[in-house]
């Protein structure tokens, strides 16, 4: 590695978790909203809901971790480090109840002029002014793939549980930011909604 990786290297790693801090933040925040049955929904904005495929999975991530939690508490016979996978345990279920908390309180939106906002909970955020959207349709996908990908064809996907079920067409590239802070841009985006015939309307009606 040369000195200029290296350099590269060290600016990297405090925006990566500067980033990461930021989304923590913002998903207990969000944890505080869900508690309360807020959303951030501006008022005249359509919400739509994108938590369908996740939910199950959540919760059962939430189960195993209570299990763990517990039979470790009685195979481990020292009470400090009882008390320590305690804090550590609890956090960690906190912080999925977090993650979930802010995909449901933040949910994507379409609004009255019809312009198109993509999120996924405190991680993704995507505005796509309503002039640059050319067409939407139903297609249901299932991709296997992460959160975010973008194929060399600019076409961007953001996937739940592995799935998207809404195409729409822009007319050119609209830039965005991954979770962690790489930039790109796309002119086809793929997402996943609960009601994706519900979302195509919308945004037809407007147009």
């Amino acid at each position: 590695m040369t000195s200029r990786d290296t350099s590269k290297a060290r600016t990297r790693v405090p925006v990566v978790m500067r980033r990461l801090l930021t989304h923590e933040v913002r998903a207990l925040y969000s944890l505080g909203l869900w508690a309360l049955r807020r959303r951030q929904v501006p008022e005249g904005n359509l919400a739509v809901a994108y938590t369908g495929p996740q939910t199950a999975m959540m919760y059962g991530l939430l189960f195993v971790s209570l299990v763990e939690t517990v039979m470790l508490a009685l195979v481990i016979p020292w009470p400090l480090a009882h008390a320590v996978l305690l804090v550590v345990d609890g956090y960690g279920i906190v912080l999925v109840l977090a993650l979930h908390a802010a995909c449901v309180v933040r949910p994507h939106l379409v609004a009255s002029d019809g312009s198109l906002r993509l999120r996924y909970g405190a991680l993704f955020d995507l505005a796509v002014p309503a002039a640059a959207i050319v067409s939407a349709r139903v297609e249901r996908r299932h991709l296997g793939r992460g959160l975010v990908a973008v194929d060399p064809d600019g076409v961007l996907d953001l996937s739940v549980g592995g799935q998207t079920t809404v195409r729409v067409e822009l007319a050119e590239p609209v830039a965005f930011t991954r979770p962690l802070g790489r930039k790109g841009a796309a002119r086809v985006l793929r997402f996943h909604a609960d009601d994706p015939r519900m979302v195509v309307a919308a945004l037809d009606t407007v147009r």
